[in-house]
C-alpha cells in the first residue's frame, strides 16, 4: 500500500539542534510514520539513530537522497565516490528508493553538459537495479525549460531510460504544467510524489503604501517571485484529491508532505495543518497504515 509521510529536509535544523532520534520521535507524535531523508548528514551518528527510530518508533524510510557529484573539495557523499555506501545506507534504513533532489548546476550549462549528466545518472540508476534499488530523480521548475525544443525533463526520460521519478507538484506548477496530468504521463515510472502547494499571496500593505507613493521597486520585486509562496497542502491552490489519487493511479509508492519554507510559522504546526487537510479529504489511512 502507498504511504503518506514527511521530507526530512523541512527539520534539518532541528536535527542539528536535537539529534535525529528526539526529532522522529516528535515527528511520530505529530502523526507520521513515513519519512524521507535528505538534506541530513549520513553520518554514522544519524543512520545509527534513524535505525533506532525504525526499530523503536515504527519510522518507515520511504527514500534516501544520492548526490552524482559534488565539489572536489566538497566532504558531501555522492554515488561518484561512495556508492556501496549508499547501497549500505539504503539496506540498513528498509528501503529500496533513493532519490536525486537535483541535477548538478554544471548540467544546466550546455546540451552536451546535459546529456553528460543524464548517462551518468542512467549509469546509476542500473547499477542500483542490479543491487535491488531504485533511483528516482526529483524535478524542480528548471527541467521545463527547453534545449532544442525539448523540455530537459522529456530529455532525462529519453536520455536515462533507467531512472525512476519523484515529481514534485509545486515545481510542476510553478514550471507551468499541470500536477495532474504530469502524474498520468509519468505513469509507470513514478515511485515518488512531493505534495507540496503554491500559494499566491497579495502583497503587503507597506508594499502597496511605498508603490502609491512612488516607490514601485518593493512591489516589482513581490510581482516578480515574492508572490508565489511554498504553502501547507490545502492552502494553496492546487485540487488535492485529485492530484493524489492520479498519482496512486500511477504508481506511487509513497507522497510526502514539503514545504520549503514556512513564513514564520512552527514547520509541526505548518505539518499539522497539512495533515489534517489530507484527512480531510480520505487519506487518512495512507498516513497511518
Amino acid at each position: 500500500m502507498a504511504r503518506i509521510g514527511i521530507q526530512l529536509m523541512m527539520l534539518k535544523e532541528h536535527v542539528a539542534q536535537d539529534g535525529i532520534l528526539p526529532v522522529l520521535r516528535r515527528v511520530k507524535d505529530t502523526g507520521f510514520e513515513v519519512v524521507e531523508v535528505s538534506q541530513i548528514p549520513m553520518t554514522e551518528e544519524n543512520v545509527a539513530g534513524m535505525e533506532a527510530a525504525r526499530d523503536e518508533l515504527g519510522i518507515h524510510f520511504a527514500a534516501i537522497s544520492a548526490k552524482t557529484s559534488a565539489p572536489e573539495d566538497s566532504d558531501e557523499l555522492t554515488l561518484a565516490k561512495h556508492f556501496d555506501l549508499h547501497v549500505e545506507h539504503a539496506r540498513r534504513l528498509g528501503t529500496k528508493h533513493l532519490r536525486i533532489g537535483m541535477m548538478p548546476l554544471s548540467a544546466m550549462a550546455s546540451q552536451e553538459a546535459f546529456d553528460a549528466f543524464a548517462a551518468e545518472a542512467d549509469g546509476y540508476a542500473r547499477r542500483m537495479a542490479d543491487a535491488g534499488l531504485r533511483l528516482s530523480y526529483h524535478n524542480h521548475h528548471v527541467e521545463f525549460a527547453k534545449l532544442g525544443g525539448v523540455t530537459l525533463l522529456d530529455q532525462l526520460r529519453q536520455k536515462a531510460p533507467h531512472l525512476r521519478y519523484e515529481i514534485d507538484c509545486h515545481w510542476v506548477q510553478r514550471g507551468g504544467r499541470d500536477p495532474e496530468r504530469t502524474l498520468a504521463d509519468f505513469d509507470g515510472v513514478l515511485d515518488l510524489v512531493h505534495l507540496k502547494d503554491y500559494r499566491i499571496t497579495l502583497p503587503p500593505a507597506e508594499v502597496l503604501a511605498a508603490a502609491t507613493g512612488g516607490d514601485r521597486s518593493a512591489f516589482t520585486r513581490f510581482w516578480g517571485g515574492e508572490i508565489v509562496q511554498f504553502a501547507e497542502v490545502g492552502q494553496g491552490t492546487l485540487d488535492w484529491k485529485p492530484v493524489i489519487e492520479q498519482a496512486l493511479a500511477s504508481g506511487a509508492q509513497h507522497l510526502l508532505i514539503e514545504q520549503d519554507q514556512t513564513y514564520g510559522r512552527d514547520i509541526f504546526d505548518a505539518l499539522t495543518m497539512s495533515r489534517e487537510h489530507l484527512v480531510s479529504l480520505g487519506f487518512g489511512a495512507l498516513i497511518t497504515g
